[in-house]
């Protein structure tokens, strides 16, 4: 097996996983915390924070790495120039799943991990609904990106 092939299986394994445990938080996560009561939900989010700061960046940066070298490798000569431009448009996925985060997420994921569950912020709420709005971009441009990379493998 090339080893062109080989990255890319690695790469969509990783970008799937990434897009998948995204869209858990956010469809899954998210909506169970907003059915607990508030201490119980802001507990719970803290929990959250503190776990997810350290696993998704683990997954981040090697899905990342690996969906950069997918376009910078290139396909092998003869293959098809669309898969190019679909890894392209994957990529400038990924980078805006990477803005909303740094730009958004984690910056309020910062302000929560210091949070004290027996006295929140009087604004949770408001930073809880600000991140959730954020996060569906995230999460969007996360399961985009995979799409437009499996497109990429298909053509």
């Amino acid at each position: 097996m090339p080893l062109f092939a080989i990255l890319h299986a690695v790469q969509l394994l990783l970008i799937g996983v990434l897009a998948g445990e995204e869209l858990l938080v956010r469809y899954g996560v998210q909506p169970a915390l907003r059915s607990l009561p508030d201490g119980a939900h802001v507990s719970t989010r803290i929990a959250l924070v503190k776990r997810l700061k350290v696993v998704v960046p683990i997954l981040m940066l090697p899905t990342v790495l690996a969906s950069a070298a997918v376009v910078v490798a290139a396909p092998p000569a003869g293959a098809s120039t669309a898969s190019f431009g679909w890894s392209i448009a994957g990529l400038a996925a990924l980078v805006a799943f990477l803005l909303a985060s740094f730009l958004g997420t984690v910056p309020i994921n910062m302000a929560v991990d210091r949070w004290d569950a027996s006295a929140p912020p009087a604004d949770w709420r408001r930073t809880v609904h600000r991140w959730e709005s954020i996060d569906t971009v995230r999460s969007g441009a996360a399961a985009v990106s995979f799409a437009l990379f499996v497109v990429a493998a298909l053509v």
